[in-house]
C-alpha cells in the first residue's frame, strides 16, 4: 500500500515523461537536446500552481542524473544553502531546485551566488510571480533561460491520467477499476490544467468508490462533487490576479462581451472587490472616453453600487458595467492627450506662462505685465457661446497639439467643434 499521494508517485522521473510543455522541453526544443547530452543550464521555472515546475526540476535531475537537492527559499536558511555548497564541492556538481524563489534573502543568495557562476551549482528555481519583476537580478542575470510553463490542455491530463491508471508500480494499475473515458475526460476538463489536482481527484474518486462484482465503479456524481470543490487559481496580490485584469481590460477594449464576462467572474472568485472596481472605472475613462461620456458615470454608480452590496451580489452591477463597456464606441484620446503633455514636460518642452494669462487678482499685476487677458464670454460666436483669438499655451509650444481626436460615438461632435476651432485661429 503507497503512503505518498498519487501526485507525488507519479511524478515524472525523466524529462520523456513529461505531460505538456512541449514548448519548452518537447523533442525539438535545445533544452531537451542539451539535457539529453548531459548539460543542464541554470534556469528560471515560471508558472501557476500545479502545471510542473517542481516535475520539470524532478524530470531533468533523472535524465541528467546529477546529484538532487530540493530548498524552499521561504523556510531555508544559511545552514541549508551551506550543505548544498558542501555537497557541490564533495560531488562536483549539485543541481539544485528552489522552490519559491522570489523569496531567496540576500544572505542565502551571498552563499550561494558565486557557486551557481562557476558551475559547481546548477539552479533550477520555481516560481508563480513574474521573475521579471520578483527574482532578484542577481539571480536573473546568472541563470541563462527563463522559461514560462503553461496550464495543461485536456489532451496532456487525460495522458497523464491513463498512465496513473494503468501504471502498477507507481500508479493504480494494480486495481480494478472500472472508469469510462468519458469520466476521465471529465476530471481532465475539471481541474482548470493542474495536473497536481487531476491525479489528486482521480485519487479521491477511486478512494469514494464502491466495489461491484470485483470492480471499483466510478460513479459521474463522485466526479462532479469533486470537481465542484476544486477552487480557482488566482490571489489578490500575484502575477495571476494581475493578468487576470489584464485580459480583461484587453477583452473590454476589443469588444468581447463572452471574454470579458468570464475575466470578471475570475477575478471575483478570487475575491478582490475593490481592485476589479478600481480597473473597471480606469477603463470607462481610458478605453471609451470620450467617445461615449455617459459610461464613465455608469460605471461609477455601478462600482459603488458593488462596493455597498457586497458579493454575491455586486457581480449584477458589474456585469452591467463591463457589458456596457463592451459595446460602448472606444476612444483613448483623452489618455493619449494627457499623456503627450506629460511626455513634453519630462522632456523639457516647458515655456513661460503667457502674461495675459497670469493671475490678475491683486495690486500691482498691471505693473508686471499681467494684462491683455481677453474674456470669451464677452465676445460671443456661433454656437460656441464665446470664442476670442488668444494664445493660451507657452511660446515653445504655441502649435502643438496633444489632442488627436478619435471620430467615434460622441467623439464625432467634438471632433468637428474641434476642428472649427483651428479653422477659427488659421483666420483670425
Amino acid at each position: 500500500m503507497h503512503n505518498e499521494p498519487l501526485a507525488y508517485r507519479m511524478r515524472p522521473r525523466t524529462i520523456d515523461e513529461i505531460a505538456g510543455q512541449q514548448h519548452i522541453i518537447g523533442e525539438k526544443t535545445s533544452l531537451y537536446r542539451m539535457v539529453k547530452n548531459g548539460h543542464v543550464p541554470s534556469m528560471l521555472l515560471y508558472g501557476e500552481p500545479g502545471i510542473g515546475k517542481t516535475s520539470l526540476a524532478h524530470a531533468i535531475a533523472g535524465t541528467s542524473q546529477l546529484p538532487f537537492m530540493a530548498l524552499n527559499a521561504t523556510v531555508s536558511g544559511k545552514k541549508d544553502v551551506e550543505d548544498v555548497v558542501a555537497e557541490a564541492r564533495i560531488s562536483g556538481k549539485v543541481l539544485l531546485f528552489l522552490d519559491e524563489i522570489h523569496r531567496f534573502n540576500k544572505l542565502q543568495q551571498d552563499t550561494l551566488l558565486p557557486h551557481v557562476e562557476n558551475g559547481s551549482i546548477v539552479l533550477i528555481g520555481a516560481t508563480t510571480e513574474n521573475p521579471f519583476h520578483d527574482v532578484n537580478p542577481a539571480i536573473r542575470s546568472r541563470c541563462g533561460e527563463i522559461l514560462q510553463l503553461k496550464r495543461l490542455d485536456t489532451a496532456d491530463l487525460e495522458k497523464l491520467l491513463n498512465r496513473a491508471l494503468q501504471d502498477e508500480d507507481r500508479g493504480l494499475g494494480k486495481m480494478n477499476i472500472a472508469i469510462e473515458e468519458s469520466q476521465v475526460n471529465r476530471i481532465a476538463e475539471g481541474v482548470n490544467g493542474d495536473a497536481r489536482k487531476a491525479l489528486t481527484v482521480l485519487e479521491s474518486v477511486v478512494s469514494a468508490s464502491d466495489e461491484e462484482d470485483g470492480q471499483l465503479v466510478i460513479e459521474d456524481w463522485l466526479i462532479d462533487n469533486l470537481i465542484g470543490r476544486i477552487g480557482l487559481v488566482g490571489d489578490k496580490k500575484g502575477s495571476h490576479h494581475y493578468n487576470l485584469l489584464s485580459a480583461l481590460q484587453k477583452s473590454v477594449r476589443g469588444s468581447d462581451v463572452n471574454a470579458a464576462v468570464y475575466y470578471l467572474a475570475h477575478l471575483l472568485e478570487t475575491g478582490d472587490l475593490v481592485a476589479v472596481s478600481r480597473r473597471l472605472l480606469v477603463m470607462a475613462y481610458e478605453d471609451i472616453g470620450l467617445a461615449d461620456p455617459n459610461v464613465g458615470p455608469h460605471v461609477l454608480a455601478a462600482t459603488e453600487a458593488a462596493v455597498r452590496l457586497g458579493m454575491p451580489e455586486a457581480r449584477i452591477p458589474l456585469s452591467n458595467a463591463v457589458i456596457e463597456m463592451c459595446l460602448a464606441s472606444k476612444s483613448n484620446s483623452a489618455y493619449l492627450a494627457i499623456d503627450a503633455a506629460t511626455k513634453a514636460l519630462h522632456e523639457g518642452q516647458t515655456g513661460d506662462i503667457p502674461l495675459h494669462l497670469r493671475d490678475a487678482h491683486y495690486a500691482g499685476a498691471a505693473a508686471l505685465g499681467h494684462v491683455g487677458y481677453q474674456y470669451p464670454h464677452d465676445t460671443p460666436i456661433g454656437s460656441f457661446g464665446g470664442w476670442v483669438d488668444q494664445q493660451y499655451l507657452p511660446d515653445p509650444l504655441a502649435h502643438i497639439e496633444f489632442y488627436k481626436p478619435v471620430i467615434a460615438g460622441e467623439e464625432k461632435k467634438m471632433a468637428g467643434i474641434y476642428e472649427r476651432l483651428k479653422e477659427f485661429r488659421k483666420k483670425s
